[in-house]
């Protein structure tokens, strides 16, 4: 039942993304008649987007080269241009790629992203330990995001984000050397990375333009994502290719699934200051269900986007007992970030970067740091990632034989996979990586001197959209 009904969600994406491409096909026969009368556009499919310049489009049809459609601004500004979206309200470079699909209405528009690995990944290539592991699975998310204009000046947002990972990677989640977070039957999760649940975004927006340099916004997600953090790991770029969540993603943006969160915020120019109320505790092991609200955390978030290539974020944020296996336990989270992106040029290259700091303090100080980086070819894709995290004893389950102790943890990823084939909008990568994994020396004894990992995966996601004209 589990595998069927996994494909069935698996194959109402891909029918989905036929669908949409089928109805930009039938555009080509008539005129898009919501654009300026002197700039009428037709057959607007993914291949002619190729050269389409997206930066400062509005739905309201201004455009500086006097070009528009409907739709083609952020999530949460009509200034903006929708590269900038991330998760929830955050904010990545103007310059990123876009991989996803849209589907124009006559007052909006529709967007869809999603990405699914079919992959074997093995956790203990030169050595099996108690700690190692290894499977068949298939993380997944899928996301539908509508944009509508309201008035001259008001914008709404509703989006849907769904994981079939409980049941493609089991509710116990995958294997991953010195994960650590959430719990499976009343046990801590150690060494493996948890399942996103069923509803990891339902969220919606309304954002009212005083000027072009000035929004006020407000947010409501159940679940959704405060203002705390970078974007979400599956929200920047490296995602696109790694199938594997960070080591610190407890450090850096696991509150991206909270049930129940609201911010307020305000644009001025190139700066963004924004606010949330939301549940500290993460989502409970049951993947299909709505968690109860508490509205008993906060955070802040100051963004700065100085130009196209780079995004700045510092966020602060005060989470009550975020794990169900230790109640009395509430964290303060910092975390500071920057994310860098070339422009896409015309035959779809580009280089995306990050760099990564997060600190969770309870017991003590925790810090984690994270640089990654995409280097995308015609093809082929090279990509990387180093990780150092700070997890002590309690998060690995070990206290019982350290007592409460903090373990240095370095690991080193290599990847590269290669576009196969595409079928209508979607395309399929093969790819392969590696990761080397150095642990702090007393732990050697459970995990091996330097632990290696490596998966082989397929990919089906949708196509790039090139934008520059």
């Amino acid at each position: 039942m589990k595998k069927i009904l996994s494909a069935i969600l698996i194959s109402l994406f891909t029918t989905s993304a036929f669908a949409q491409h089928d109805h930009h096909t039938d555009m080509k026969k008539k005129d898009i008649t919501t654009v300026k009368k002197d700039t009428t556009m037709k057959g607007m499919d993914h291949s002619d987007m190729d050269g389409m310049d997206m930066g400062n489009m509005d739905m309201s049809g201004k455009h500086d080269h006097n070009m528009a459609m409907p739709g083609m601004n952020h999530s949460y500004s009509l200034s903006l241009p929708m590269n900038r979206n991330g998760s929830g309200t955050s904010w990545l470079p103007d310059n990123t790629p876009m991989y996803m699909l849209m589907d124009h209405t006559k007052k909006g528009m529709w967007m869809f992203h999603g990405s699914a690995f079919l992959r074997y990944n093995n956790q203990q290539v030169n050595g099996k330990t108690s700690r190692s592991g290894s499977q068949f699975d298939a993380p997944n998310w899928f996301m539908a995001m509508y944009n509508r204009q309201v008035g001259k000046n008001g914008l709404l947002n509703i989006s849907a984000m769904l994981s079939t990972d409980p049941l493609t990677v089991t509710e116990r989640g995958y294997p991953l050397l010195f994960q650590s977070g959430e719990s499976y039957k009343g046990q801590t999760l150690v060494d493996r990375q948890h399942p996103h649940d069923l509803f990891s975004g339902l969220t919606i927006g309304y954002t009212q333009r005083l000027s072009k340099k000035v929004d006020v916004f407000g947010y409501f997600g159940y679940p959704g994502e405060p203002a705390l953090g970078a974007p979400a790991f599956m929200h920047r770029t490296y995602a696109l290719n790694d199938p594997d969540a960070p080591l610190g993603h407890h450090w850096q943006d696991a509150t991206h699934i909270t049930y129940g969160v609201a911010t307020i915020g305000v644009r001025v120019d190139q700066f963004k200051l924004e606010g949330s109320s939301f549940t500290g505790r993460e989502p409970d092991e049951n993947r299909y269900d709505f968690d109860k609200m508490r509205f008993d955390s906060y955070s802040w978030r100051l963004s700065y986007n100085p130009d196209k290539a780079w995004a700045f974020q510092f966020s602060q944020g005060y989470i009550k007992s975020p794990e169900l296996l230790h109640p009395d336990e509430n964290v303060w989270r910092y975390s500071a970030s920057a994310l860098y992106s070339s422009a896409v040029t015309d035959d779809g290259k580009y280089f995306t970067g990050a760099l990564i700091w997060g600190m969770n303090h309870s017991h003590g100080n925790e810090h984690s740091f994270l640089a990654e980086g995409t280097r995308q070819l015609n093809k082929q894709v090279i990509y990387g990632r180093y990780e150092f995290v700070q997890k002590s004893s309690e998060e690995l389950a070990l206290e019982e034989q350290f007592g409460e102790r903090l373990f240095n943890i370095h690991k080193l990823t290599l990847g590269t996979n290669r576009k196969l084939f595409k079928t209508g909008p979607l395309e399929y990568v093969g790819g392969l990586q590696a990761s080397v994994n150095l642990p702090a020396g007393d732990l050697k004894p459970l995990y091996g001197n330097s632990p290696i990992s490596g998966q082989v995966y397929i990919q089906i996601r949708p196509m790039l959209m090139k934008h520059k004209m």
